[in-house]
């Protein structure tokens, strides 16, 4: 019944690309339909195995693997890992998708692609619920690329737009450089183990056969799989570009699938990771330095999708912050082994499992502003409160949850994070907290933007007084992820991975680290409401009194102009390729036109000798006979 939780979205999409798409073109509603049933039913079992996991002697429920490759003495087996941490993530994965489908119902709704966007987000659920349960890497590395597939897809649905093509190539293409070094770590460790079970790789980091340089080396190809996936720096300038894909899309890969599965995979592999102080240091710096740089371009960008897109990105790097963190604990030997690698996995998931619920609020908030003003650009916003009362609502719960204001989820989360960080990185944890001020005003800037004020005009030729709330199709699902926003963070999620990270509701607030990044969150919703709501201080004056720092900003730090210019353009195109090119040109062209060339001249040389006139071949045999006799006088 547990691979009937991959199996079942799965059948939804074969359903939809072989049956409904070819012979009941003109009932697309019925695709919606049929990803939807599918993906309650992986809800259900996923509930199912939830409360089996949680009855379960150490929360791991025996599963069965099956021989799927034998190639000499290699046996290469499929099976799946049910554990506190697999149960925890399809519950989630399956709760997020179920809503993103049904919001999707309204927001697609004439859509030209309407059967076949459903039938990429079957195949993008079963992918990423496959890719949780997987229990080996090279099962979990074939639903890796399956998700990697799915992005690309959907980021570029809308192929007849040239930003939304160019969008699903660079993900496509910058998460291969990831990839690549997950790829070559799963060849490597099995060179090195013979084995691609993820328990036993643990097993063997623990009892310290698998050490040194190849662990460490091994660990960071592992690593690298997850920067790629999750956009970390300095893999992370996809991620923004990726808002070119329908909204709902956005909402499920950047709330709980593709981006999570790079925090997923550290997560599954964390004893192995931790065991490397090398390795865990360097997810510990890429996170918290992550977390401060997606932020700070935050704070300028105008798109409001591409506002939560760079939170995502800071968001991700708080998770491999609070792994990285009880990871440097664990190595320098201020926690024992049960104890650091339960936590480190409790601290990071429950961040997730949070952040899933009011990340996609956001995004789906974003995409209801954007059915009533045929615009994402905030510019061309503005008081939306007025005629969007329910998404204005829970646009700002799930504002106040990812700025982490007590009593909702995202404090719950993230103060475990800051507690750890604080222990055991204080740099990364003071860099967190600027982050934590950061967060909350770029959100509320958002919120202020968008919903307060005056509306500014929305897409070209749109007046305000076609201005309306959406409708339930879409109100509903967002209603839900607002209560979720509010109470995830209550819910035992840390206690159900084997670590206490959870405080009491009011023995929070006696503590002096809960009362510092509130008052951080805060300080950042005040400047933001001083800013741009009361105008105390004008942002384009702030803006122009900070100069090449404001450019640096809008600019991304140039890092697409370097990865174009200097590392598509003079590293690949006039570096590398230009070898390649002449390689094929001069030695392999060269070689089959050389060996043409000497082909026909040979046949030129024959057809001339070979002239039919007899006196010409006695001539011939004469020469060769008085070469014969003088080869002979020579050499005898």
């Amino acid at each position: 019944m547990i691979f009937a939780i991959i199996l079942l979205p799965l059948f939804s999409f074969l359903v939809i690309s072989f049956v409904l798409r070819p012979f009941f073109n003109n009932r697309p509603q019925l695709s919606a339909y049929t990803t939807i049933c599918a993906i309650v039913g992986s809800l259900i079992l996923s509930i199912w195995a939830l409360i089996a996991v949680n009855g379960a002697e150490n929360h791991v429920l025996t599963s069965t693997s099956y021989q799927w490759l034998a190639i000499g003495d290699t046996v290469i087996n499929i099976g799946i890992t049910m554990d506190s941490l697999a149960a925890i993530m399809v519950v989630t994965v399956s709760t997020i998708s179920l809503l993103v489908q049904i919001y999707s119902i309204g927001y697609m709704k004439g859509d030209g692609g309407f059967a076949r966007y459903f039938a990429f987000m079957s195949l993008f659920t079963a992918s990423m619920l496959g890719l949780v349960l997987a229990d080996n890497l090279l099962f979990l590395f074939l639903f890796w690329e399956g998700v990697g597939l799915c992005s690309y897809l959907l980021i570029g649905f809308w192929f007849h737009k040239p930003e939304a093509a160019r969008a699903a190539m660079k993900a496509f293409v910058v998460t291969r450089l990831g990839d690549f070094g997950f790829l070559v770590a799963i060849i490597f460790l099995y060179v090195k183990t013979g084995t691609f079970d993820i328990g036993e790789l643990h097993e063997l980091a623990l009892a310290g056969v698998l050490g040194g340089s190849t662990l460490t080396l091994a660990a960071i190809g592992i690593f690298s799989g997850a920067v790629g996936k999750s956009g970390q720096f300095p893999l992370h300038t996809w991620l923004p570009d990726a808002m070119e894909g329908p909204t709902p899309v956005s909402a499920l890969i950047h709330a709980a699938t593709m981006v999570t599965a790079g925090v997923y995979l550290v997560a599954r592999m964390f004893p192995m990771i931790a065991s490397s102080e090398t390795a865990i240091t360097v997810v510990a710096i890429i996170g918290g330095f992550t977390a401060i740089f997606a932020a700070t371009m935050g704070l300028v960008a105008t798109d409001i999708k591409r506002v939560l897109a760079y939170s995502t990105i800071s968001q991700l790097g708080y998770m491999m912050l609070g792994l990285g963190a009880v990871g440097i604990g664990y190595a320098s030997g201020h926690l024992d082994g049960h104890h650091a690698l339960t936590l480190g996995v409790a601290v990071a998931i429950f961040h997730l499992f949070t952040h899933a619920f009011f990340k996609s609020l956001l995004f789906l908030g974003s995409g209801s502003t954007s059915h009533a003003t045929g615009t994402f650009d905030m510019r061309k916003m503005g008081g939306l409160r007025k005629v969007q009362p329910w998404t204005y609502v829970t646009f700002v719960i799930g504002s106040l949850s990812l700025a982490g204001i007590w009593p909702l989820a995202g404090f719950w989360s993230k103060e475990g994070i800051l507690h750890e960080a604080h222990a055991y990185t204080p740099v990364l944890f003071w860099l967190a907290m600027i982050t934590v001020f950061m967060t909350a005003f770029y959100m509320f800037r958002a919120v202020f933007l968008t919903f307060h004020g005056e509306y500014r005009g929305g897409k070209e030729g749109s007046h305000s007084h076609g201005l309306h709330e959406s409708p339930k199709i879409i109100i509903i699902p967002l209603v839900i992820l607002a209560i979720f926003a509010v109470i995830a963070g209550w819910l035992p999620v840390g206690d159900f991975l084997g670590a206490d990270v959870h405080f009491s509701f009011f023995g929070a607030l006696t503590s002096w680290l809960a009362w510092a990044s509130l008052s951080f969150g805060i300080a950042g919703i005040l400047l933001a409401y001083i800013i741009y709501v009361r105008k105390l201080l004008s942002a384009k004056s702030i803006g122009q009194s900070l100069g090449p720092v404001y450019t640096l900003l809008i600019r991304k730090y140039f890092f697409d102009e370097l990865y174009e210019r200097f590392f598509v353009m003079r590293f690949l195109v006039d570096g590398i390729f230009a070898v390649f090119q002449w390689i094929d040109t001069y030695i392999v062209d060269g070689s089959v036109n050389g060996i043409a060339t000497i082909t026909v001249a040979g046949g030129k040389v024959m057809r001339r000798l070979e002239t039919g006139q007899l006196q010409v071949y006695g001539l011939a045999i004469f020469i060769g006979i008085l070469a014969i006799i003088a080869f002979l006088f020579i050499f005898s």
